[in-house]
């Protein structure tokens, strides 16, 4: 996170630049852990914008999220869905244009701060929900000034903060981004979408990341079974294997020069096969895999060697009786969340990790 006011949970960790040598020293092991192997240590940076729970991040009690327009989320329409909405999010209130440029500024030093100290390159996080995300949404961004109307116009913070992280980082320093799928519901908001990515992609961005789901449509945060009226995991082909390869296609349709990323979904080794001979996209992410195993991309290079596959079963995480009983359905989406965060924590521990338990 960004800015130490707003956390997307109590356990988010926020990048605040600073001279301390001590703690210089722990974000150089970090980003010397993540490269001991060859691989390049990218940090995801993101503002949850009007997903800060309460007790989440500095901010006072009582204080408001920050959203590109006043509108709340929307979960089910129930007392128990409107009740926890308004008590763990409340209604956000629009940002100024000084507290945009800020968001810009303090991506742009966390980016600065992340390259003097051992990273190879950020991705900024316009998907799920999340600031940039709903800024670039014409549903969540109402504003009539320079940030909203457009498809430009709601696309600009996300320029803006590419502009000034490129003006302090080195020319090798990548620059990602990853975007939601879900915010396309009709012809017209896929015509815009890809409008903002052109003006992406003319920054010069390394890769897009495609991915979807947010507090209110938790499509990133459900397990592997089925939607209702959708097929078993098992009957599907391997090329409709990831979640959003649908719309990374469209994507792919529009520029093909993009380095283009999709994660969620992937489960197989034959399924990653089957996008990547389609070119439906360039590089797989295997969050939830890597999550429970965190050798499980080392089991995928061993057995495409052997010419083998490799497959993981991961059930939807289930949540207690009681919780269960609450009819919201992020309740569920965050149990998901929750079980593979531990994992993380675990892997950061050096402990075990497990799969969710299966159901059959």
């Amino acid at each position: 996170m960004i800015d130490e006011r707003w956390l997307g949970n109590a356990l988010d960790v926020s990048i605040n630049p600073t001279t301390d040598p001590k703690v210089i020293a722990q974000w150089r092991r970090y980003a010397e852990a993540c490269r001991v192997e060859g691989a390049p240590a990218i940090v995801q940076l993101n503002h949850p914008g009007r997903q800060s729970p309460l007790g989440a991040g500095s901010k006072g009690l009582f204080e408001k999220n920050i959203a590109p327009s006043p509108i709340p989320l929307k979960f089910e329409d129930n007392i128990w869905a409107r009740t926890a909405q308004k008590i763990l999010f409340g209604t956000p209130r629009e940002m100024t244009v000084a507290e945009i440029e800020d968001v810009v500024t303090k991506h742009a030093e966390a980016a600065k701060f992340l390259s003097e100290n051992g990273f190879d390159g950020v991705e900024l996080h316009a998907a799920h929900g999340y600031l940039l995300s709903i800024f670039m949404a014409p549903n969540t961004n109402k504003r009539t000034d320079d940030y909203g109307g457009s498809a430009f116009n709601r696309v600009r913070i996300v320029l803006d903060i590419i502009k000034a992280i490129r003006a302090v980082v080195p020319s090798t320093f990548t620059v990602g981004i990853k975007l939601n799928s879900a915010d396309v519901a009709q012809k017209s908001d896929i015509e815009e979408l890809m409008q903002q990515i052109e003006h992406l992609r003319a920054t010069g961005i390394d890769f897009l990341e495609i991915s979807g789901g947010s507090y209110e449509n938790p499509r990133m945060m459900k397990g592997d079974e089925p939607a209702p009226g959708e097929k078993p995991v098992s009957e599907r082909t391997a090329k409709r294997e990831a979640f959003f390869l649908d719309f990374a296609r469209i994507v792919r349709q529009r520029f093909p020069d993009v380095v283009l990323m999709v994660t969620g979904g992937f489960r197989s080794l034959s399924g990653m096969h089957a996008a990547l001979e389609e070119n439906a996209c360039d590089l797989i992410g295997v969050a939830r895999p890597a999550a429970v195993d965190a050798n499980w991309a080392n089991k995928l290079l061993k057995e495409e060697a052997a010419g083998g596959d490799v497959v993981l079963r991961l059930d939807a995480v289930k949540p207690s009786w009681l919780v269960s009983k609450i009819p919201i359905k992020a309740i569920g989406a965050g149990a998901e969340s929750a079980f593979y965060s531990e994992q993380i924590g675990r892997i950061g521990k050096g402990l075990p990790t497990r799969a969710p338990p299966t159901t059959s």
